[in-house]
């Protein structure tokens, strides 16, 4: 079908101003008229649009400041950017977001395949950039199935999760109950909490800013965006050390260079002085800013850099196979890399995901205002100070009462069984107090649909009380060895009503399952989710947004 994108005329008596600002500088404007449209064979992408238009956008923005009225033509499917008076129609048909996902997880039988490896994930973006989209208009059937991560929304939410005993680096907290989406079928909760050993204070820290100011960050939810995330976080960062800027877009630019952390109002001018212009060549400004990093090092402090782009690296080295190489050798040095994405449109999913695991750091989107508050702030220790690298989990299931289970998410982190001992295998990472929540889906032997071996018998197995022993294999910030701890899934696990922690669990697991299209839903629906959310006794503000983005696509399905 033909597409014809057009842009609204703006309606005044007065010429159109010259000299009009805009942007970062001041383009003079005169008599510019709006294209009166364009078909789908003269403009072939979104950078045709955006060049052929680029002046009447300019124009109609100073004219938007002078109080300019514009014309009455109906608009029902047009999206407005926020900066200029631009109007696409059927905008996402335009989109050039790009992501991937490996093939969801299937059952395995506990007797041939009794282990399952995996690598930790404390990522929130997947859930943040899919309420963006519902907050958007879009339907459960206009988001990409693979966008969605089921891990990413379970863990976007906090539990009541049992703390660290002495001497040891994880609290664990199991239950094992029913399964709403099969009655036939269990699940087994494991939640893992982190040691926290700061108090309102992050340790010595050498922090760098790496920042996208290229031409596609120039809008309200991409660089402006991002300057009240980073000024919020430099106005709550409650200790000691550097603080550097490093920007990429057609160069590099160091515009802060080891600043005292205490000198807040410098950073934040800094910040505020950002503006964005020309093409993205992110890999020559990680260099720099891993190079900034390594001119700063504290020993046994906190050397971080945040990367803050929306992931449209498409000038030098942007292929990410050698990103993630270039960033896994940087690693090793100690300063670790977190990725912070923004916008939509050309958003760029896969590659930052891709990034942030290979450089030892966390994963967010940042929407809003107050998810960038919730991520730099509230959760700042987590974020931002490092606990325990490596990060593994191996599960083993025992066959005498588990007949098969399947891990719920956690694609893109699974590992091979012999990699769990192996401390040249990368893991997760978890900061101070971090939580990581994991769900499995389980047929219980005897099960009606439990699947049973012709050659092999239960005899030869533990008949005990034990669903599953659950190993964690981590390293010190700063060691090469590993260490292990060891925890048992009991009876004493097991209930018929699943808690709070399990109940919203599930409930988080099935909004991601039916929004990606899950095999395993069954007869699921969005109302079952929304009646399951109100037989909570605990909830809180995140949680409560939740159930209203529920709602809202149960509308649109």
């Amino acid at each position: 079908m033909k597409k014809n994108y057009r842009l609204l005329s703006v309606m005044t008596g007065a010429a159109i101003l010259a000299g009009a600002a805009t942007g970062c500088g001041s383009t003079g404007i005169n008599n510019t008229t709006a294209p009166d449209a364009m078909t789908e064979e003269s403009a072939v992408s979104q950078d045709t649009w955006d060049a052929a238009t680029e002046d009447y956008a300019m124009a109609a923005k100073a004219l938007e400041t002078q109080g300019a009225v514009m014309a009455s033509e109906s608009c029902a499917d047009y999206t407005y950017s926020n900066d200029y008076i631009r109007c696409y129609p059927y905008e996402k048909e335009l989109n050039t977001e790009s992501y991937e996902k490996p093939k969801e997880n299937g059952f395995y039988l506990s007797k041939a395949q009794p282990l399952s490896t995996f690598a930790a994930d404390v990522d929130t973006a997947s859930y943040a950039n899919i309420r963006r989209m519902i907050e958007n208009g879009y339907s459960a059937d206009e988001i990409v199935p693979e966008a969605v991560r089921p891990e990413e929304f379970i863990n976007y939410f906090s539990y009541d999760l049992a703390a660290p005993g002495e001497g040891e680096k994880f609290g664990v907290t199991t239950q094992v109950s029913g399964c709403p989406w099969n009655k036939d079928h269990r699940l087994m909760f494991v939640g893992v909490k982190a040691q926290d050993p700061y108090e309102d204070v992050i340790p010595k820290s050498n922090l760098v800013f790496l920042i996208d100011v290229s031409g596609s960050m120039d809008d309200k939810n991409k660089l402006y965006l991002l300057q009240d995330a980073f000024k919020d976080l430099v106005e709550n960062l409650p200790g000691e050390g550097t603080v550097s800027i490093v920007t990429y877009a057609s160069k590099e630019e160091v515009v802060l260079d080891g600043e005292d952390m205490r000198n807040k109002n410098a950073v934040k001018k800094a910040i505020s002085s950002l503006c964005a212009e020309g093409s993205t060549a992110g890999e020559r400004g990680m260099e720099m800013a891993y190079e900034i990093a390594a001119s700063h090092f504290i020993d046994g402090g906190n050397n971080r850099i945040i990367m803050a782009t929306d992931g449209d690296l498409n000038v030098g080295i942007s292929d990410p196979d050698e990103l993630e190489k270039f960033i896994e050798k940087k690693k090793e040095s100690g300063i670790y890399l977190s990725v912070l994405g923004f916008g939509d449109g050309n958003y760029k999913d896969d590659r930052l995901e891709r990034l942030a695991d290979c450089g030892n750091g966390n994963y967010s989107y940042i929407d809003s205002r107050l998810e960038a508050h919730k991520v730099l702030v509230d959760e700042m220790t987590s974020t931002l100070v490092t606990v325990a690298k490596d990060v593994k989990f191996q599960v083993e299931f025992n066959p005498a009462r588990v007949n098969a289970y399947r891990l719920v998410g956690y694609e893109n982190r699974n590992l091979d069984a012999v990699d769990f001992n192996d401390d040249t295998k990368d893991g997760g990472e978890m900061g101070a107090g971090h939580s990581v929540v994991v769900l499995y889906e389980i047929i219980p032997a005897g099960a009606e649909s439990a699947i049973n071996l012709k050659y092999q018998t239960s005899s030869d197995t533990d008949a005990s009380d034990e669903f599953a022993t659950v190993k964690i294999r981590y390293k010190e910030p700063d060691a090469k060895e590993s260490a292990l701890e060891t925890y048992v899934v009991d009876s004493s696990c097991a209930c018929e009503k699943a808690g709070d922690n399990l109940a919203f669990a599930e409930l988080a697991a099935e909004f991601a399952m039916l929004l990606s299209k899950s095999d395993y839903a069954g007869n699921l629906t969005y109302s079952d989710i929304l009646v399951g959310y109100r037989q909570i006794s605990h909830t809180d503000e995140y949680r409560d947004e939740f159930y209203n983005l529920v709602r809202m696509v149960e509308k649109r399905d």
